[in-house]
């Protein structure tokens, strides 16, 4: 019973090393993270022309900040509140035959 024991217990570490390594909150935050750098970088020296066409507002800056603090929301959600593997349903109690109340 003991090594049942171990592989249980090694099924379920395994289990909630999955559920947190595929938290969609690590992928969404690791794209926004990495897109706000891009867009923020595209907007520290725009040209003439995207200033003129963005009516003097500094789009990509602003767009790549807010990307970078949505990102960066979603990583610290990720590590304050970690996602825990499903619990493993419990099992119906079996019934004797004919005692069927239905």
């Amino acid at each position: 019973m003991s090594d049942l024991h171990k592989e249980v217990s090694e099924l379920e570490r395994k289990s909630a090393t999955a559920a947190r390594l595929f938290d969609i909150r690590r992928i969404i935050g690791g794209l926004f993270v990495v897109y706000g750098v891009i867009v923020t970088i595209a907007g520290l020296s725009p040209s003439d022309a995207d200033l003129k066409k963005a009516e003097g507002v500094h789009i990509n800056l602003w767009t790549g900040l807010a990307m970078l603090a949505l990102g960066l929301f979603f990583l610290v959600w990720m590590k304050l509140r970690p996602a825990e593997a499903p619990a493993a349903p419990e099992a119906e109690p079996e019934r004797e035959p004919g005692s069927d109340a239905g």
